[in-house]
């Protein structure tokens, strides 16, 4: 039987072991032990495209709440190979002066393959780290750009993090990923072209005031490798925690996000379901059609479907 005393104590050791467990898909009775015991830490989403910086700027944001007494958990999610499933989990690498503080746990994860941005476990790790008493839990994802939106239903407060020189200076109008900001970092603002890169970014903050919301994503402008301007990325942030508080919306954001869980799990555990109870070679069979082009994939779901009812 799954003791939770260790992990509520925060003993070092015993999540480490527990979160291996969580991403190996074996910790199916420790969760639910856990889960009344989540819902305290503001968990920080940041994310932002390959290049952007965010390492850097999430080792800085570490520093600096624990120069405030804070305790963090990080929670670093590296894309995996496509072809060994392996993954560099560079960001310990990046973190070095943030080790051995007791303070501080760095969980790196490989992506897996999931899409979005993050990987299918990281809502469990981040369950465990909540549970451990860390005061923030900050979520940085792997850097895919403009289809990392699942960090804005995983997180309280979401910092996306551009960068000058990219070859797009406008590339979140395309794709919405502004429309998730609640902090919007310009890093790697002493650069070339971080002028051009302010001003696009201002453009588009200013078209999205459109959407009514009562909240305007403040941009912010970092240099994190030197510290510069992490301090006011912090401030913001939890400026935006007090908006959720005093507007009701953290409760609401907490709702959504559990749903965005409830939903995913449902998704897959029906899935599995449904491949289990087909006869055999069903499924083969009817992708032997699709690739023949006998039959459409949503023909092929409909006809697997109606043999489940």
């Amino acid at each position: 039987m799954f003791d939770p005393a260790p992990i509520l104590s925060g003993q070092r050791l015993a999540i480490a072991r527990l979160l291996t467990r969580v991403e190996n898909g074996n910790a199916a009775e420790a969760l639910p032990a856990l889960f009344a015991h989540t819902g305290r830490a503001h968990l920080i989403g940041v994310t932002g495209a390959p290049g952007t910086g965010k390492s850097s700027l999430v080792n800085e944001m570490a520093k600096a709440l624990r120069r405030a007494g804070q305790t963090v958990g990080i929670v670093a999610v590296d894309p995996s190979s496509p072809f060994t499933g392996g993954a560099i989990l560079g960001d310990r690498i990046r973190m070095r002066d943030l080790s051995g503080d007791p303070g501080v746990f760095i969980r790196s994860m490989a992506s897996r393959g999931a899409l979005g941005g993050l990987a299918r476990a990281t809502a469990d790790v981040v369950k465990v780290l909540d549970a451990a008493g860390f005061d923030k839990v900050i979520i940085e994802t792997v850097g895919a750009g403009q289809s990392e939106v699942d960090i804005a239903r995983a997180a309280h407060t979401t910092v996306v993090v551009e960068a000058p020189g990219l070859g797009d200076e406008v590339q979140g109008l395309k794709a919405g990923i502004l429309e998730i900001a609640d902090v919007l970092v310009l890093n790697k603002a002493d650069t070339p072209g971080a002028e051009l890169a302010l001003r696009a970014l201002r453009a588009a903050l200013e078209i999205g005031l459109a959407t009514g919301s009562d909240w305007t994503p403040p941009l912010v402008q970092t240099v994190a490798v030197k510290g510069e301007g992490v301090a006011e990325v912090m401030e913001r942030i939890e400026q935006h925690r007090a908006h959720l508080q005093s507007s009701g919306l953290l409760r609401q954001r907490e709702r959504e996000r559990l749903a965005a869980e409830l939903e995913a799990r449902l998704r897959d555990g029906l899935f599995r379901q449904l491949l289990s109870r087909l006869g055999d070679g069903q499924f083969n069979r009817l992708l032997d059609k699709l690739v023949a082009r006998e039959i459409d994939p949503a023909t092929a779901a409909h006809q697997l479907l109606m043999t489940e009812a």
